[in-house]
């Protein structure tokens, strides 16, 4: 099954030193049966999309976590694309979160099969994106259309042979 899971530039660097995603339970988003149903004019590329975008917004959170935690994380969204087995993958989906699974084991980075990061364009989208997102979640209009702002930018795809260009300064 394909799962998306958020992550961060660091965090990527941190699982590629240590050969693998975790430690488990890891949270990624999917086809679940509740996103098929919810969006059901959807062909399965659009509905990876929707879980793909779930993932992008899950890892604005990591970024905000980040650098709460006083981690230097570059303003990019990163999404890690990975192929496992369909019985590690628990559903987790809920109403606003649709795609949500939970996968039981650790990773192997030999299961990436891409990685979906942000342009550098959208860097200054993405910082203001990260200092409205408190006040996105008290409900300000305007501080929810500026987190939106961050999900103006499509991803950019990258090969699993391009991790290490990701990951240089």
């Amino acid at each position: 099954m394909r799962v998306y899971l958020p992550c961060t530039l660091p965090a990527l660097a941190a699982a590629v030193e240590a050969g693998g995603l975790g430690p488990a339970p890891l949270i990624g988003y999917a086809v679940t049966p509740a996103l098929t149903e919810w969006y059901a004019s959807g062909d399965i590329e659009e509905l990876e999309y929707v879980a793909l975008t779930e993932a992008a917004r899950a890892s604005l959170r990591m970024l905000a976590a980040d650098r709460a935690d006083g981690v230097d994380a570059p303003p990019r969204r990163v999404v890690i694309a990975v192929e496992v087995p369909d019985r590690s993958v628990i559903v987790r989906a809920e109403l606003e979160e649709r795609a949500r699974v939970q996968l039981s084991d650790v990773v192997p980075m030999t299961k990436v099969a891409a990685v979906h990061v942000d342009d550098l364009d959208a860097a200054a989208d993405v910082d203001a994106a990260l200092a409205a997102l408190p006040a996105a979640d008290e409900g300000d209009d305007d501080a929810r259309f500026t987190v939106d702002g961050a999900e103006a930018h499509e991803l950019m795809w990258y090969a699993t042979q391009e991790i290490p260009d990701l990951l240089r300064p």
